[in-house]
């Protein structure tokens, strides 16, 4: 079993930034066989993906609309993946969920991940 805790987030003004990380833990297993990824969920909205790191090699993949705005990154030794976020938008806000799912490339979809953090509530006032 992967267990995934999401912290950071919170309310910040347009034009700012917060962090997010995702400590991850697992009875038995390996997380080098992992792609990790972060998501969100607005009122209303679908979950969406926002950005995907692979454990091995630390490959990455964006949502357009984060692109140069969001920088996904991984520690190896701490387990834990990060998603720091800048100039941020107020369309940005939503609950953003950790996610890992068993895969060497990177992933995009909902249904590719296994695990789920409780998620993280990020607002960004305009």
């Amino acid at each position: 079993q992967v267990q995934l805790v999401e912290s950071g987030g919170g309310l910040v003004q347009a034009g700012g930034s917060l962090s997010l990380s995702c400590a991850a833990s697992a009875s038995g297993r390996t997380f080098s066989i992992f792609a990790m990824g972060w998501f969100r969920q607005a009122p209303g909205k679908e979950r969406e993906f926002v950005a995907a790191i692979t454990w091995n090699r630390g490959s990455t993949y964006y949502a357009d609309f984060v692109k140069g705005r969001f920088t996904i990154s991984r520690d190896n030794v701490k387990n834990t993946v990060y998603l720091q976020m800048n100039s941020l938008k107020p369309e940005d806000t939503a609950v953003y969920y950790c996610a890992a799912g068993r895969s060497n490339v990177v992933l995009s979809r909902v249904r590719q991940y296994d695990y789920w953090g409780q998620g993280a509530q990020v607002t960004v006032s305009s």
